[in-house]
């Protein structure tokens, strides 16, 4: 009540009705140690209801979390504090992930629950031998996102995973009952959970179905019984303790209710040394962790440390290499989609910590390779994941896994479906976490599925997002450059988009090099004088080679620009960046979507507008053969070198 009356901002109902269960939670059952918040086999606590945050902040500073001071608490919702609005990952230990937008914390306790099971089954119990909890509010359960990761959760029998509902009946609008009427119990168990049910009041009562989840043999819902506001005398139970400020009038009768005489942020020495003696009691646990893994063969600690801490191994850029020289050599045309299976054929077999899947589109976008099996609740030696048709729970349980720690994960469906993943693949970029995702059939270029299928603006929405990196490579080469950076990324999400259609190789002369790393590079200088630059990414790099062909066939000297990744040439220096793209010549870009982003490097970087013109996409799609398309939307070669010669 405190920091949100102090802060004049924020959702006071919600840890104030919770408050009973997260005691017994943490006071009973979560395994954790302050003192060391990273500990690979913690208990992972996750609010997914992060408009309360402040129930989470409480405990933090109560059990003893450094990042957690009073100071912090006084500071709540105000800039550069770590106790921001809505939990943030990376604000402070303690806080496992970024959570707000309603079910996505819920979607991302699946996937930590997935990453203990896999770590567990390739490490043993004794070093992997945690539960994961997530705390979810009505609205948690409303969203879509819960029906897909509860269906998955269940399906694969994650029975390390306790959700722990706040049934308080009440949204911001009002009842519950004004918006819903499902039994979400009947729903979970419908899905395979275990499904529980206690007054969240009572200590002893939620205790006992705590302990009953944790015997469980499935994934447990336990819905808690509570009032919102609890203890609010004029608030309690209604809409108006859930969004904002209790007021100064109603703490102090709240205060007057729970018999509680001290002021705002005092802490009772009692009750604070109770509070630490609950956070120390995780220091035996994890000292005899610390043993067991040090009893281990060394090889085996080195790798439990090695996936921990996230680092390729050695020979990732060996593995990556071979695959581009013999793309190079074979100079075969073949779809990305493709190249991309052939790249991860090379790199799963010695990265052991991939974890693999697909939105029930394995065979489209080439996600499986031979020697991985599949995760399902009978087999955890399995690294590949039928995520079934459920694209936003299978990006928000890759951010889970990416967060846990110790497995890559990558997941794949068509670039157009970005859409049902946007949430998820937004807070990857937040958070900081390398998830890769594998968006296939990346242009009109698929075809006869039509605008319904066709990314036209899909590209520029995720350019759009900060932190992430959009690789869109043109070949079997530049597939494998981007995925040897996507899997030695630490702090940066990729989207890899891919071709349906099959593509020449263009780049047929080897170099151990990874030139997309530049995000943006030459792959064909000019041979008569420089008057044209042409830029192109994916698949339309053959067409703007075509287009270069037959203008220097003219006369008209012209430099082919590749740009997999305008993020990457972002990061360049002002001197590279002005060798690539130098002043004076006209400059043609030529992608399969829409021109949104494109002036950057048009008309930016020493370019000018009147000399500047794009081949692309300005509506839809149609539904026709891929090839009918690229003629009838005028993305060809002879269209590119009209332009060029308009503006010369």
């Amino acid at each position: 009540m405190d920091a949100v009356q102090a802060a004049n901002s924020g959702h006071p109902g919600m840890p104030m009705g919770m408050a009973d269960v997260a005691t017994v939670l943490f006071g009973r059952h979560l395994k954790f140690d302050p003192m060391q918040p990273h500990w690979p086999d913690r208990d992972r606590f996750v609010l997914s209801a992060g408009h309360g945050s402040m129930l989470l902040y409480s405990l933090l500073h109560l059990t003893g979390y450094e990042d957690f001071d009073i100071d912090e608490i006084k500071n709540f919702r105000q800039l550069g504090s770590r106790t921001a609005g809505h939990p943030e990952f990376r604000n402070g230990a303690g806080v496992e992930t970024t959570t707000g937008p309603l079910g996505q914390g819920f979607a991302n306790a699946v996937g930590f629950a997935i990453a203990e099971e896999r770590l567990r089954n390739r490490f043993g119990d004794a070093i992997v031998d945690h539960r994961t909890y997530v705390l979810v509010g009505d609205g948690c359960l409303m969203e879509g996102i819960s029906h897909e990761a509860a269906g998955l959760a269940g399906h694969l029998g994650l029975s390390r995973l306790i959700a722990i509902w706040d049934d308080n009946g009440i949204t911001i609008d009002g009842k519950v009952s004004l918006s819903d009427a499902t039994d979400q119990l009947k729903r979970f168990e419908a899905a395979g959970w275990s499904v529980l049910s206690c007054d969240g009041h009572d200590p002893d009562a939620i205790d006992n179905a705590i302990s009953e989840a944790r015997a469980a043999h499935a994934p447990s819902l336990i819905a808690c019984r509570t009032n919102i506001g609890f203890g609010s005398p004029n608030k309690e139970g209604t809409a108006g303790a859930h969004g904002s400020p209790l007021g100064d009038d109603e703490v102090r009768l709240a205060r007057d209710a729970y018999g509680w005489q001290h002021g705002p942020f005092d802490i009772p020495s009692d009750i604070r040394d109770e509070w630490r003696e609950i956070g120390l009691r995780g220091t035996e646990a994890r000292t005899s962790w610390q043993l067991r893994l040090e009893a281990l063969p060394a090889h085996k600690q080195a790798e439990f440390k090695r996936v921990i801490e996230g680092k390729p191994p050695k020979r990732l850029k060996s593995a990556v290499s071979l695959v581009k020289s013999e793309a190079a050599a074979a100079n075969a045309k073949v779809a990305t989609r493709k190249s991309s299976q052939t790249v991860l054929s090379a790199v799963n077999p010695i990265m052991p910590e991939t974890v693999g899947g697909s939105a029930d589109l394995t065979g489209s976008n080439n996600t499986l390779t031979p020697d991985l099996s599949t995760f399902g609740s009978m087999s955890r030696s399995g690294r590949y994941i039928y995520f079934g048709i459920r694209e936003h729970a299978m990006a928000a349980a890759m951010n889970g896994m990416a967060l846990h720690g110790g497995v890559r994960p990558y997941g794949g469906t068509f670039l157009c479906f970005t859409d049902y993943a946007r949430a998820s693949i937004r807070l990857s970029a937040l958070m900081e976490i390398p998830v890769v995702y594998v968006m296939t059939h990346d242009s009109i270029g698929l075809g006869e599925d039509g605008p319904t299928h066709q990314p036209v603006e899909h590209l520029a929405m995720l350019r759009a997002t900060p932190n992430l990196n959009v690789f869109r490579p043109c070949d079997g080469v530049e597939t494998a450059e981007a995925w040897e950076v996507a899997l030695t990324e630490k702090c940066r999400p990729t989207v890899i988009a891919l071709s349906r259609q099959s593509v020449p190789t263009l780049r047929s002369n080897h170099t151990t090099r990874n030139l997309s790393l530049k995000g943006a590079y030459m792959l064909q200088e000019a041979e008569a004088p420089r008057k044209a630059i042409l830029m192109a990414t994916g698949t339309e790099l053959q067409v703007a080679a075509a287009a270069r062909a037959t203008l220097e066939a003219e006369g008209i000297g012209t430099r082919l620009i590749s740009m997999p990744c305008w993020e990457l040439f972002e990061q360049q220096d002002e001197k590279y960046r002005r060798r690539i793209l130098p002043r004076g010549p006209a400059r043609v870009a030529v992608e399969a979507g829409v021109r949104q982003g494109w002036d950057r490097w048009l008309c930016g970087e020493r370019g000018v507008e009147r000399k500047a013109g794009f081949v692309g996409m300005e509506g839809f799609g149609a539904s026709a053969p891929g090839d009918d398309l690229y003629k009838h939307f005028g993305i060809t070669a002879a269209a590119v070198a009209e332009k060029v010669k308009s503006l010369l």
